[in-house]
């Protein structure tokens, strides 16, 4: 193995997995897919897709991102029961390169109150699940759950019986964000000084985020011999996150002299994977967020302006192109035709079928005789909106509110439902109540409102509003997004994708802690 293949640090995202867990980041099929597509084009080595034991909504979600990623190895979850691998294995069954992730707890914690087994029990079942994984799948990857909360000499025993078995990645999680940076290194070497084979497997960290120290820990890890990465774009997860992917790789790149160790990740589409995310889960990035927040490359402090003018170095040791920022670029207007906005939506990267592309560009030319300026962000929101919504059972059609100060507002809504239009005038205490009234009388169902959130795509008061929506109903919670310069469309095209959502049966019935 050369040099540089040994400092090489593998990036396993598990955004689709560890990060949908997070209480109201479940996402679609299609979502998900996305989401595939953009982690497989950033360079990510292994795509954690999903946990298909879970459901079948599960299962498909896996099968349909090992059919279509190609550059990427494709993994799925499963406990340490046959059940669970052999599904794992008919999930990724069309991967170009497919990975079965297999674990059980090790901490004594964990294996006297959940599993109720005795230490002897749990190495035999581990023995017996990697084993079994292995005869089905060449990549195999085992993980200690609460790792680093488990007695040295069993979790060097059962790292043992795992790389044994055939393990070929050895994962040793702090599933309960723990440790600290100087334990986590110190696990991982005597880990791989004291088990035989140590060499044969590449190890693994995957830290929580509950003191705030995932990115450091990682970090760490990667010090003490750990040449995979487990994390998720924006840091999300169940609890307080995941180690943040963003700021692992960027923290490899601008500090290689620390840390002589680096990534396949291009960086430089970092910043669309993390809007991505965002949209779709509904969960907005804090403006102070590392690499990724709106504040991360801004500087209002005199001293800072002053010294930023005259070398951007003096406060900036990354540039914001290197994570793809880039300034808001004053784009095409109304007059602008079909090609040029084809080579604009190129740039941006996307690439849209003759359908979507036909209506993004209605949208763009409708939005062109409204809006003075259109920027970049205002083409990624409107693409990003229109190719949510497209397919969708219902749509909004036409929208129109009146309100006052001194009394109710009313809002008159025309939905498209399964192809028949329907329309209906409600009364509601503001514009935006009174359109999510309307909707949920045409749709015939009321969905608990969890969260209403709307922020400015970009600059003025002729700005589009992003909106998104968090509904709840029989159990399930789902996120809606919608777009648009009139903030009460834009809301009410939220709350309508989040039902749409909620029509489609995607229900988890398995825990997947780790």
């Amino acid at each position: 193995m050369s040099h540089s293949e040994a400092n090489r640090v593998r990036i396993f995202d598990t955004t689709l997995r560890d990060g949908e867990q997070s209480p109201g980041a479940s996402m679609t099929l299609e979502e998900k897919l996305q989401i595939a597509s953009v982690l497989e084009n950033m360079g990510v080595d292994i795509i954690e897709a999903g946990f298909a034991i879970a459901s079948e909504g599960d299962f498909e979600c896996v099968n349909k991102i090992a059919q279509r990623v190609k550059n990427s190895t494709v993994c799925s979850l499963a406990r340490a029961a046959l059940g669970d691998i052999d599904r794992a294995a008919e999930a990724i069954k069309p991967a170009a390169s497919g990975r079965i992730h297999t674990f059980i707890a090790t901490s004594p914690l964990h294996m006297k109150f959940k599993l109720q087994m005795e230490p002897e029990a749990v190495i035999e079942a581990i023995h017996k699940s990697v084993s079994h994984a292995r005869n089905l799948c060449e990549d195999v990857e085992w993980s200690a759950e609460d790792a680093t909360r488990t007695e040295m000499d069993f979790l060097c025993r059962a790292v043992e019986a795992a790389i044994k078995a055939g393990a070929t990645t050895i994962n040793l999680p702090d599933t309960v964000g723990y440790t600290t940076p100087e334990e986590y290194a110190a696990m991982f070497r005597t880990v791989i000084e004291r088990v035989p084979g140590a060499d044969k497997a590449i190890f693994s960290t995957h830290c929580h985020n509950d003191l705030g120290l995932a990115v450091a820990n990682s970090l760490a890890g990667i010090a003490g011999g750990a040449r995979q990465v487990e994390c998720t774009i924006n840091g999300i997860g169940e609890r307080a996150g995941n180690a943040a992917m963003e700021e692992v790789v960027m923290a490899l790149k601008t500090r290689s002299d620390a840390m002589p160790y680096h990534t396949r990740i291009k960086t430089q589409e970092i910043m669309r994977a993390s809007r991505l995310v965002s949209t779709v889960t509904g969960f907005t990035v804090q403006n102070n967020k590392a690499i990724v927040g709106a504040n991360a490359f801004a500087h209002e402090s005199g001293i800072h302006q002053d010294g930023m003018l005259k070398n951007a170095e003096t406060y900036e040791i990354m540039t914001p192109e290197s994570v793809g920022v880039t300034k808001s670029v004053l784009t095409m207007g109304k007059h602008s035709g079909r090609h040029a906005f084809a080579d604009k939506l190129k740039d941006l990267g996307y690439e849209l079928g003759d359908n979507a592309f036909q209506e993004c560009f209605r949208r763009f030319k409708a939005l062109g005789d409204r809006k003075k300026n259109i920027y970049d962000e205002d083409i990624i929101a409107l693409v990003d909106d229109e190719v949510a919504t497209s397919a969708n059972r219902m749509q909004v059609v036409s929208l129109n509110t009146y309100s006052s100060t001194t009394g109710s507002a009313f809002s008159d809504v025309t939905m498209m439902i399964d192809g028949e239009e329907k329309k209906a005038v409600v009364y509601g205490s503001g514009p935006i109540d009174a359109a999510f009234n309307a909707i949920k009388q045409l749709i015939g169902f009321e969905p608990h409102l969890q969260l209403f959130q709307v922020h400015a795509v970009t600059q003025g008061t002729d700005a589009q509003g992003e909106c998104t929506v968090r509904l709840e109903y029989e159990g399930r919670t789902v996120n809606g997004q919608g777009a648009h310069e009139d903030t009460v469309t834009a809301a009410a095209r939220a709350y309508v994708s989040a039902v749409n959502k909620l029509l489609v049966k995607r229900e988890k019935t398995a825990p997947a802690p780790m």
